[in-house]
């Protein structure tokens, strides 16, 4: 089990300014940062990295989505990383996530969900390499 995960937030949490708060709910439930960084994702880039979901029907939208504004992607170290931060991110869905999530706090909709977290050891370690080169993590 890795004690790293990775994290987006996404374009609707960051054009309504949560983005400070989001960290802070991060790193107050004991998550470090190790690396981070704000960026815009290019209709491709968000392409490539929900590949996954191509087939989905929402996977158009999806691209649009994450490719609208700025994000901010983040990998985090903690022990059990990867379900603490399932944990603290709340259900996709808003409305049935857990209160004290920073879905349940920040999040509009299933679609516009504020926050990406890996949902496994093997993602994260995926999803932070799409982002981050090793000389970009501490």
């Amino acid at each position: 089990m890795s004690n790293r995960t990775f994290t987006m937030i996404k374009p609707d949490a960051t054009s309504k300014g949560y983005t400070g708060a989001i960290l802070d709910m991060m790193i107050k439930a004991g998550f470090s940062i190790k690396a981070m960084k704000w960026t815009r994702l290019t209709k491709e880039q968000a392409g490539a990295f929900y590949e996954v979901h191509k087939e989905r029907p929402f996977y158009g939208e999806l691209v649009e989505f994450m490719s609208s504004g700025p994000i901010v992607a983040a990998i985090l170290e903690k022990e059990n990383a990867v379900a603490d931060f399932r944990t603290l991110i709340g259900a996709t869905n808003p409305a049935n996530a857990d209160e004290g999530t920073i879905r349940k706090k920040y999040a509009a909709s299933v679609g516009e969900n504020a926050v990406h977290g890996s949902d496994s050891d093997e993602n994260a370690m995926i999803e932070g390499n799409f982002f981050f080169s090793s000389l970009e993590r501490f």
